[in-house]
C-alpha cells in the first residue's frame, strides 16, 4: 500500500449532549484488555459456556451497523456494552487480511498463474513471520483505532527498524492503514499483516479502550487542560504550532470550527454516511498497473496484470465490494494507454498476450454486471462508466482487428431481446459490448430462480416436449438460452462465491444441451436421405462455443471439475488458516460437497464424466470460422487448452462409454456436428480434436476411432466443389452471415493440425494393409500441400524403417506413393525444398526394391526435370552405394544401368543445355549410347546450346581423350560468343584460350580453322594480344596428343593464319584507344599510358610496326590536342 506515516483525518465529529460533565466524573478512565469480563470467545479460560446474549448481539451490531447509528438510536449506551460492540469490530478472518496482502492465498489461484513466487516474500507470509518471532509490541486498541510497533529483524545490509503502525476498522473490515516503513504498494505491508495477525490471534492480549471522545466526556475542567497540556508537553515540537492556531480558532466566536458542533475522533468508527469496505489504495493501484503497461509485455509485466485480474476475481468471489473498484481502476489505465491511439494511427495490431489482456478485462465486467445481487443503482452506474469506455474511438473491438457483423446475441433470450438490429446500423462490438449487453439481463426468471436456489426442482407430471419446453422427459429442469450468455451466469454465480447455485445452473445448461443434440439427431436422420441427395448443409450456430469470448464450455468444464475434485470453498463465512499449508487434494477422488445436486446426475455419473462429455460435445460443434487473424486464432488456441485439460484426465469404463457415445452422436449428427457427413464450407476444421479423440478411443474401438479420424480428414474451404451450404436456417443467418470467402489466417497452422492427423493414423495403422491403404486415399484426396505429405512420406519412411524391427513393406508403398505424389504436385511449381524431396524420394525407392527406382525411371517424365532425372536421379541409380544396398547380381546392375542410359538420353533429347553432359557422364561405358549422345549435343549445338554450355563439354571431351571432338565443340562454342573491347574480365577468356591452346597443340591447319572465329568473336585487344603471344612461343602440333607431330618451324607473323590475328589485335588496340579517350577522366590518365605501352608491345611484333605506333601516337596527339595534360604525358611516354 502507499501507507502514509501521518494518521488518517477523523470521519466524523463526536459530542454527547445528553451528557453532563459531572455524571462521569466518578468513572474509571483506564481501560480492559479485549478478552475481558464478558468475553464469550476472546478470554483465555479453557471452559466451554456458552456465549453471552451480549456478545451475540454485540457482534452482529459491530458486522452491520455504523457505530454513529448506534448512538443514535440510544440515548445512553453502557460502556460495557460500547467494549463488546468495540471488540467485535475488528476483522476475524485472515482470509481477507491475506487476499489484501498478497497477490493469492496459496490455492488454486498460485497454481494457476504459473508464477514462481517465493511466498516467504510475500507481505502476508512475512508478517507471520514476524509476528512468531515476537515482534509485535506495544499494542493498543482505542475504539475503532489499532496501533502497535513491529521491528523489523536486522539484516546484513540493513539495519533494525521499528514501525509504527496503525490501523482503522469498521464493522469487520479495515478501513484504512499507515504504517512507518514507507513501502508503496497495492498490497498491506508486513508490518500492518503481523499487527492485524496479533489483533486476530490474541484478542485477550489487546487493551481496549473506549474511543478517545468517550474518555474525553469523564474528564472536567482541570483534567481536560492538564491532559491538553501534558499531550503538548510530550510532542511540542510536532504538535505546538497546531494547538495554537487550534485555540486561536476556538478564541474567536466567529471561526468556522465554532459554527460546528462537536468535534472530530478518529477512534470513533463510522459515520452514517461512510461507504463500509476495506482500505484500497486506489493510487497505487492506477502507478502499479500504469507501470505494468508501460513495460510493454517485459519484465513479467504481463504476469503481473493477470495475478491482479485474479485478485479481482478472488475479491468477487469474496463478495467483496473493492472488486469493481480495483476493475475500474484497471480499466481506466488500459483505456488510458498511449499505445492504443499509436496503433489505432498506424493501422498496426496489438500483441496477442496484450489481446488477451483485454479479453479478461471484458470477461470480468461480464461477471460484475451479472451479480445476482447486484442493486439497481449500482448496476447503472457500471453501465454508464461501460458506455463512456466503450464510445472512445480507441477502444478495442472484441475480435481484435476486424468490427464482428454479429447481432445482440447477449440479449436473444427467453426474458425478451432486442431482436435483431440492422447491419448497416450497428457499431462495431468492443470488449466491453457483451457486459453493456448484459446489464439487461436480469436473475427474476422464477423458472431460474427455481433452478439456482432448489435441489428438488423437478416436474415428472410435465409432459410438454416442444424445443423450448422447461423440463425433459425425467422431470429435470432446462434453461433455454443463448448459451455463451447461459453460461456467463454460471461463471458470475461462480465468481461471487455461489458455488452451488452456480453448479445447479451448469448441470440444467447441460442438461438442455445433451437434449438438443439428441433432438437434432432425430432431426437429421428424418431429413437425411433428402440433405445428402442435395449436398448441402445449414449452419445453425451465430457463435461457436469454443474460442468464444466467453468461454461457455471452458466455464462449464470448470465447474464441474472444480466440484468434483473439491476445489470450492462450500463455507463462506468459514474460518481458514492461511498460515498453515493449503490441503491437497487427489486428482482422483471426488469430494461431493453438494452431494443433493447429483439428483440430476444419471445413474452412476461423477461431475467429472459430465465435464469431459461437456466438453466432448462443445469440441464437436460445427462452427463458422470467425473473420480476423485474432479471432481466428483464439478459435485454435481455445481448441488445444480444452483438449489438454481432457488430456489430465484418466479415462475409465465410464468415460470409454461417454467418448463411444458421443463419437456415434458426432459422426451422425449431420450439420449440428463438425465431423457430420456434410458441413459447410467455412466451418472450422475438426483435425485437432479427432486426432484427440483418435488416441482416445484407439485402444477400446479402433473402428470407431478411424471414422472419426477419416471423416475428420476433410478440409473443404480448399476443395474447389465444396458444399454451397444452406443458408436458409436458421431464418435470419441470411442477414447475419453474407455470402463471404473469409482469409483464414491460421490455415497453415490448420493444415499442419491436418498432416498430424494423418501422421497419427499411418503409425497406428503400421502392420494393417488395408487400414494404410484407407489412410493413404484419404491423404491423397484431402491434403493440398506438398510439403505436408512430404513430410507425412517422411513419417511414414521412419516408421516403416525402424531399427528394431524390419522395415515394414506395406508402410514402404504408401511412403513412396506419398512421396510420388509430392513429385508430381511439385514438377511443375517452385519449391525450395525440390531437390531434398527427390533425392528422398530416390532413398524411399531404393528401400522399396529394385522393381521400384526401375519405375520411377520408366515414368521420368511425370516425376522430374530433365536436370533432375539426370543429375540427380540417375547418377544415384547407378552410383556403387546403391549396387551395395540393393545386393545386385551382374545382371540386375546392367539392366538397372540400361534403364539409366535411356533415361539420361531421352533428356539429353529434351533439354540439351542442361542434360547432355550429364548424359555423356552416364553413357561413357556403353559406345552405342555415348555415341548417340554426342550426337544429341552436336545437333543442339547450332540451335539450342550456348557457348558456356559447349565449352564445357568440349573440356569434359579433352579430358575424355577426344581432342578432335573437342574442337570440334570449341569451333562451335566461339560461333557463339561475342567479347567487346571493355570485357577483359570475362568468365570467357580462359576458355577462349583453352581452345586456342587445344587447336595449336593439334596443328596449324587446326589453328588456322580458328582463327578467324577467334577474330570474328573476340574484339577485347589485351585477349587477343594474349592469343597472339602464346601462339607464337611453339611450334603448332609439338604438343599435340597422340605424338602426333608437325614440322618444328615457328609461325610467321606476315604470313597467315597469325597475320590475320596480328592486324585484328592492332585494330582492336586502336578502337579500344579511342572509346577509352571519349570519357576519360584524369584520374585514369596513368592507367591509359600503361595501356598504350601494352600496344605498342603489340605494334612492333610487325616488321613495319615503329613506324604504325608513330603515326598512331600524332594522330592522337592531333585529335586529342584538347586533353593537353594527357598529350603531355603522352608525349613524354612515347616522344
Amino acid at each position: 500500500m502507499a501507507e502514509r506515516v501521518q494518521q488518517p483525518p477523523a470521519k466524523r465529529l463526536c459530542c454527547r449532549p445528553g451528557y453532563s460533565t459531572t455524571c462521569r466524573q466518578g468513572q474509571r478512565a483506564g481501560g480492559t484488555v479485549c478478552g475481558g469480563s464478558g468475553s464469550g470467545q476472546g478470554g483465555s479460560s479453557k471452559t466451554q459456556s456458552p456465549e453471552s446474549l451480549l456478545d451475540i448481539a454485540a457482534r452482529k451490531v459491530a458486522e452491520k451497523w455504523p457505530f454513529q447509528r448506534v448512538e443514535e438510536r440510544f440515548e445512553r449506551i453502557p460502556e460495557p456494552v460500547q467494549r463488546r460492540i468495540v471488540y467485535w469490530s475488528f476483522p476475524r478472518s485472515e482470509r481477507e487480511i491475506c487476499m489484501y496482502s498478497s497477490f493469492n492465498t496459496g490455492g488454486e489461484e498460485s497454481a494457476s498463474s504459473g508464477e514462481n513466487v517465493d511466498e516467504t516474500r510475500l507481505p502476508f507470509r512475512r508478517g507471520i513471520a514476524l509476528l512468531e518471532s515476537g515482534c509485535v509490541d506495544n499494542v493498543l486498541q482505542v475504539g475503532f483505532h489499532l496501533s502497535g510497533t513491529v521491528t523489523e529483524p536486522a539484516t546484513t545490509s540493513e539495519p533494525e527498524m521499528v514501525c509504527s503502525v496503525a490501523i482503522s476498522f469498521d464493522r469487520c473490515k479495515i478501513t484504512s492503514v499507515t504504517c512507518g516503513c514507507g513501502n508503496k504498494d497495492i498490497f498491506y505491508c508486513a508490518h500492518v499483516v503481523a499487527l492485524s495477525l496479533y489483533r486476530v490471534r490474541r484478542p485477550e492480549q489487546v487493551k481496549l479502550h473506549l474511543p478517545i471522545s468517550e474518555t474525553l466526556f469523564q474528564m472536567n475542567r482541570d483534567q481536560l487542560q492538564k491532559f491538553v497540556q501534558y499531550l503538548i508537553t510530550v510532542h511540542h515540537t510536532e504538535v505546538l504550532p497546531t494547538a495554537q492556531k487550534l485555540a486561536d480558532e476556538i478564541l474567536s466566536q466567529n471561526s468556522e470550527i465554532n459554527q460546528v458542533h462537536g468535534a472530530p475522533d478518529p477512534t470513533a468508527g463510522a459515520s452514517v454516511d461512510d461507504e463500509n469496505c476495506w482500505h484500497l489504495d486506489e493510487e497505487q493501484v492506477q502507478e502499479q498497473v500504469k507501470l505494468f503497461l508501460s513495460q510493454g509485455g517485459y519484465h513479467g509485466s504481463g504476469k503481473q496484470l493477470n495475478l491482479l485480474f485474479s485478485k479481482v476475481r478472488e475479491m468477487l468471489k469474496m463478495r467483496d465490494s473493492n472488486g469493481a473498484r480495483m476493475l475500474t481502476l484497471i480499466t481506466e489505465q488500459f483505456m488510458a494507454d498511449p499505445r492504443l491511439a499509436l496503433w489505432r494511427q498506424q493501422g498496426t495490431t496489438m500483441t496477442d498476450k496484450y489481446r488477451q489482456l483485454w479479453d479478461e478485462l471484458g470477461a470480468l465486467w461480464m461477471c460484475i454486471v451479472l451479480n445476482p445481487h447486484c442493486k439497481p443503482e449500482q448496476k447503472a452506474a457500471w453501465l454508464r462508466q461501460l458506455k463512456k469506455w466503450n464510445s472512445v474511438d480507441v477502444c478495442p473491438l472484441e475480435d481484435g482487428n476486424h468490427g464482428n457483423e454479429l447481432p445482440n446475441l447477449t440479449n436473444a433470450l427467453p426474458q425478451g431481446a432486442h431482436g435483431n438490429q440492422d447491419l448497416g446500423t450497428r457499431p462495431h462490438r468492443t470488449v466491453f459490448t457483451r457486459a453493456i449487453e448484459a446489464c439487461d439481463l436480469h436473475w427474476q426468471d422464477s423458472h431460474l430462480q427455481h433452478i439456482i436456489n432448489d435441489d428438488l426442482y423437478t416436474n415428472y407430471c410435465y409432459h410438454d416436449n416442444t424445443e423450448n419446453s422447461l423440463f425433459d422427459s425425467r422431470g429435470w429442469p432446462l434453461w433455454h438460452e443463448h448459451v455463451p450468455t447461459a453460461c456467463a451466469r454460471v461463471d458470475a454465480l461462480r465468481s461471487h462465491g455461489y458455488p452451488r447455485e452456480a453448479l445447479r445452473l451448469a448441470i440444467a445448461i447441460i442438461n438442455t444441451l445433451r437434449r438438443q443434440q439428441q433432438k437434432q439427431l432425430e432431426l437429421f436422420r428424418n431429413h437425411k436421405k433428402d440433405l445428402l441427395h442435395k449436398g448441402v448443409t445449414s449452419i445453425t450456430n451465430l457463435e461457436g462455443w469454443v474460442g468464444h469470448p466467453l468461454d461457455p464450455i471452458g466455464t462449464l468444464f470448470s465447474t464441474l471439475m472444480e466440484t468434483g475434485r473439491g476445489y470450492e470453498d462450500s463455507s463462506q463465512g468459514g474460518f481458514l488458516d492461511f498460515s498453515a499449508s493449503t490441503m491437497s487434494s487427489s486428482k482422483h477422488s471426488e469430494l461431493h460437497l453438494f452431494p443433493s445436486t447429483r439428483r440430476f446426475l444419471e445413474e452412476g455419473e461423477s461431475y467429472l464424466a459430465l465435464a469431459v462429455e461437456t466438453a466432448l460435445m462443445g469440441l464437436g460443434q460445427q462452427r463458422i470460422m470467425p473473420d480476423g487473424l485474432y479471432a481466428q486464432e483464439k478459435v485454435c488456441r481455445n481448441e488445444e487448452h480444452l483438449i489438454a485439460k481432457l488430456q489430465e484426465v484418466d479415462l475409465d469404463d465410464t468415460l470409454v462409454k461417454i467418448f463411444r457415445k458421443q463419437a456415434v452422436f458426432l459422426l451422425e449428427g449431420g450439420p449440428y456436428s463438425g465431423l457430420g457427413e456434410l458441413i459447410y464450407r467455412e466451418s472450422v476444421p475438426m483435425h485437432t480434436y479427432a486426432k484427440y479423440l483418435f488416441t482416445c478411443l484407439l485402444p477400446h474401438d479402433a473402428e470407431l476411432a478411424y471414422k472419426i479420424a477419416l471423416r475428420a480428414m476433410r478440409l473443404p474451404v480448399l476443395e474447389s466443389s465444396a458444399p454451397s451450404g444452406d443458408m436458409s436456417r436458421p431464418h435470419h443467418i441470411v442477414s447475419v452471415v453474407p455470402n463471404r470467402y473469409p482469409r483464414w489466417f491460421t490455415l497453415s497452422h490448420i493444415e499442419s493440425q491436418q498432416c498430424e492427423l494423418a501422421s497419427t493414423m499411418l503409425t497406428a495403422a503400421k502392420g494393417d494393409a488395408r487400414k494404410l491403404e484407407t489412410v493413404l486415399e484419404s491423404i491423397q484426396k484431402n491434403i493440398h500441400s506438398s510439403s505436408h505429405i512430404f513430410k507425412l512420406a517422411q513419417d511414414a519412411f521412419k516408421i516403416a524403417t525402424l531399427m528394431d524391427s524390419l522395415p515394414d513393406i506395406t508402410l514402404l508403398k504408401v511412403s513412396l506413393e506419398l512421396g510420388l505424389q509430392v513429385m508430381r504436385m511439385t514438377l511443375s511449381t517452385l519449391n525450395w525444398r525440390r531437390r531434398e524431396m527427390v533425392r528422398w524420394l530416390v532413398t524411399c525407392a531404393t528401400e522399396v526394391g529394385v522393381y521400384a527406382l526401375d519405375s520411377i525411371m520408366q515414368s521420368w517424365f511425370t516425376l522430374f526435370t530433365p536436370t533432375e532425372a539426370t543429375s540427380i536421379v540417375a547418377t544415384t541409380v547407378m552410383s556403387n552405394s546403391t549396387i551395395v544396398r540393393l545386393h545386385l547380381d551382374c545382371h540386375q546392375q546392367e539392366n538397372l544401368a540400361s534403364s539409366a542410359r535411356t533415361l539420361a538420353l531421352q533428356c539429353a533429347m529434351k533439354d540439351p543445355q542442361n542434360c547432355a553432359l550429364s548424359a555423356l557422364t552416364l553413357c561413357e561405358k556403353d559406345h552405342i549410347a555415348f555415341e548417340t549422345a554426342y550426337q544429341i549435343v552436336l545437333d543442339a549445338a547450332t540451335t539450342g546450346m550456348s557457348y558456356t554450355q559447349l565449352f564445357t563439354i568440349a573440356r569434359y571431351m579433352e579430358h575424355r581423350g577426344y581432342p578432335m571432338r573437342a574442337y570440334k565443340l570449341a569451333t562451335l562454342a566461339m560461333v557463339h560468343l561475342n567479347l567487346s573491347y571493355n570485357q577483359d574480365t570475362h568468365p570467357a577468356i580462359n576458355d577462349v584460350l583453352w581452345a586456342c591452346a587445344l587447336s595449336h597443340s593439334l596443328g596449324k591447319n587446326e589453328l588456322a580453322a580458328i582463327i578467324p572465329l577467334v577474330v570474328k568473336s573476340v574484339k577485347c585487344a589485351t585477349v587477343l594480344s594474349d592469343i597472339l603471344r602464346r601462339c607464337t612461343l611453339t611450334t603448332p602440333g609439338m604438343v599435340a596428343l597422340h605424338s602426333r607431330r608437325n614440322s618444328g618451324k615457328l609461325m610467321s607473323l606476315d604470313k597467315a593464319p597469325l597475320r590475320q590475328l596480328l592486324d585484328a589485335t592492332i585494330g582492336a588496340y586502336i578502337n579500344t584507344t579511342h572509346s577509352r579517350l571519349t570519357h576519360i577522366s584524369p584520374r585514369h590518365y596513368s592507367e591509359f599510358i600503361e595501356f598504350l605501352s601494352k600496344a605498342r608491345e603489340t605494334f612492333l611484333m610487325a616488321h613495319d610496326g615503329h613506324i604504325q605506333f608513330t603515326q598512331f601516337i600524332d594522330n592522337l596527339k592531333q585529335i586529342y590536342k584538347g586533353k593537353k595534360k594527357l598529350m603531355m604525358l603522352v608525349r613524354e611516354r612515347f616522344g
